[in-house]
């Protein structure tokens, strides 16, 4: 049963909703009220209950992230909020900044407090410059109105906000790359330990999180976040609240929907989105960004045995609900939930020697595996689709795929390795034609 929510999107399309005036008539600024009237442990133990798993892909409890910072320390300490959102087939984040941005710096004032921060910086991925303007606007706005400064809401803990533009590199997602960068460095993820809390920015205790992770917390601290946990499908699962969802590719109706955390690809593509158009059906589905693997849209997942999913065992991965462990469990990721819809008309091979370009292109090059592999799978790939691959060449893809994962610093390279695993192996026969016949698919002209 889909529960849809508005607590970000209350204001989307709306006239000046990026305003302060907009966001205050709809019930902004009372959640940070109530945060600083706690103690900043008791604010960490607060948001620990939210279970607000990080909406950036990796999915760890934002509450317990924060509990990392050492709580006394002869270094200033950071927050900074990852807003690189370069993942291609993923496009919240920059909504929320360009529409309801007083929404984020309420939850960076909230962050900040939490982690023992008096200094929060967004970094926002160069091209988004009206996110940027928007931004720094609700800066402005902010400051003015006492709520940002020396006593925001007339406590005693100085808060600044700063927005960063970033170097134009899909690596810079990474949290470690980011900090290299904000540092003026070249943008390369760093070998952890030490992890951020301890050595983060300029060498300081720092935390960084997504976008609507941070957003997302004055809704929950208004609400009381045990409260706003239950709201989910699967809040026994720590994994609580609402949501953004993204749609695109072959549907009605594309765009970002917002509602409860347990919804399924099913209901998002064909309730929310409108289905197909013309009256095609789906070759396949990202579930979270071009990182994910690529599913069948009747595949049914092998679930371990000790899962805890038995409810869903069996079930299409459409009906799976849209959690972090529910998607690790069933052999995949959520990412950052914008699923990603192919038709029938989609060439597969096509799409994966596009998806291989990009990772070649951004591959930072620090990581051997990665830097060669990339390029060595999109060669092959070249080959393929020029028609001069071959089967012994399509097989190598497997190897040099698993020879990258786990094998790199951060996790761009197992973003990069997972969708050619799994093109590969859920569309072998299309890649198989391309190489019979010289570069034409037989199954392309059958579909067609």
């Amino acid at each position: 049963m889909i529960k849809q929510t508005t607590y970000l999107s209350h204001s989307y399309g709306k006239p000046n909703s990026w305003t302060l005036s907009a966001y205050e008539s709809a019930g902004g600024y009372r959640g940070v009220r109530k945060a600083l009237s706690m103690t900043r442990e008791a604010v960490i133990e607060e948001a620990k209950k939210a279970h607000v798993r990080g909406r950036g892909g990796a999915g760890f409890d934002c509450g317990t992230k924060w509990s990392f910072m050492p709580k006394e320390s002869k270094k200033p300490h950071y927050l900074v909020v990852n807003a690189d959102e370069g993942e291609p087939g993923t496009f919240k984040d920059r909504s929320i900044m360009e529409m309801n941005p007083h929404a984020l710096i309420e939850g960076c004032i909230i962050g900040s407090y939490a982690i023992g921060a008096h200094a929060c910086y967004i970094y926002v991925r160069d091209e988004l410059h009206l996110s940027k303007e928007r931004l720094w606007g609700a800066i402005r706005e902010a400051k003015a109105k006492g709520y940002l400064g020396k006593t925001p809401f007339g406590k005693d803990y100085e808060v600044e906000v700063y927005v960063h533009t970033g170097a134009g590199a899909y690596i810079c997602g990474e949290e470690t790359a980011l900090l290299n960068s904000l540092e003026g460095r070249r943008g390369e993820p760093r070998l952890k330990p030490p992890f951020p809390a301890q050595y983060g920015a300029f060498g300081c205790p720092s935390t960084v999180n997504n976008v609507e992770t941070l957003a997302i917390m004055p809704t929950a601290f208004e609400m009381g976040c045990d409260e706003f946990s239950k709201l989910s499908e699967l809040h026994s699962f720590n994994d609580g609240g609402a949501r953004l969802f993204g749609v695109s590719g072959h549907v009605k109706k594309p765009g970002i929907f917002e509602a409860c955390v347990g919804i399924t690809m099913r209901e998002l593509i064909f309730d929310l989105a409108g289905g197909l158009p013309d009256g095609r059906s789906i070759l396949g589905v990202i579930p979270g960004g071009s990182s994910c693997p690529v599913h069948l849209p009747d595949e049914v997942p092998t679930l371990p045995a000790d899962a805890k999913w038995d409810p869903y065992r069996g079930k299409s991965i459409l009906d799976i609900p849209l959690g972090v462990d529910t998607f690790r469990n069933a052999g995949s990721m959520l990412g950052t939930c914008c699923v990603t819809v192919l038709s029938d008309k989609v060439d597969p091979v096509l799409a994966l020697h596009n998806v291989m370009r990009f990772y070649r292109h951004e591959s930072c090059g620090q990581c051997t595996p990665c830097r060669e592999g990339c390029g060595w799978i999109e060669r092959i790939l070249n080959k393929i689709v020029a028609g001069t691959g071959s089967i012994a060449e399509l097989d190598e893809i497997h190897e040099i795929a698993n020879n990258i994962t786990g094998n790199t610093i951060c996790a761009f390279g197992d973003g990069a390795a997972q969708p050619a695993l799994a093109f590969v192996r859920r569309y072998r026969k299309h890649f198989e034609d391309y190489i019979v016949s010289g570069g034409k698919s037989q199954t392309r002209r059958l579909t067609l």
